[in-house]
């Protein structure tokens, strides 16, 4: 296992008491369409961790990999005047991952994190697991919980 999953999966046993079942693809999971094709799973079944900044803090948006992030919407439900997409050194000092592997939590700062509501329309999702190329499924309602996240309306519409 590569490096980065496994300490992001010794922390979640750390931190919450059971370690997630990561599963890497040497072929990369970087796009929500990259997952869904290499775990036979429905793209709106991944669970994509969005960084975006609204007011200078930022917010992690885990939304389904079958929506776009409305940013409109995410700065409203953190009553900011407005939200951008982080930029990749942003990202890395919000969560202490780099784009394409943030999981849903365990991340080095306290970002506020939100959960998109279509993300519960499934039995199991998939999250990222530190790196590009490594993700782990999770009932989504306990993802949720796990990832102390407010449940949203975060997509476009």
């Amino acid at each position: 296992m590569h490096e980065r999953a496994a300490e992001f999966a010794a922390r979640v046993e750390a931190e919450y008491g059971f370690r997630p079942e990561v599963e890497e693809f040497p072929e990369g999971t970087k796009t929500a369409a990259d997952a869904a094709d290499a775990l036979g799973c429905d793209v709106a079944q991944i669970a994509s961790s969005i960084v975006l900044v609204a007011d200078g803090d930022a917010v992690v948006v885990v939304t389904s990999g079958a929506n776009r992030v409305d940013t409109e919407k995410v700065a409203d439900r953190v009553g900011a005047s407005g939200a951008q997409m982080a930029d990749a050194d942003e990202v890395k000092a919000a969560t202490g991952y780099s784009i394409g592997g943030v999981p849903p939590l365990c991340h080095d700062g306290s970002p506020r994190v939100l959960f998109d509501e279509t993300l519960l329309d499934h039995d199991r999702v998939w999250a990222a697991a530190g790196t590009p190329d490594a993700v782990w499924p999770s009932d989504p309602t306990d993802l949720a919980e796990l990832s102390d996240a407010a449940v949203a309306d975060v997509a476009e519409d």
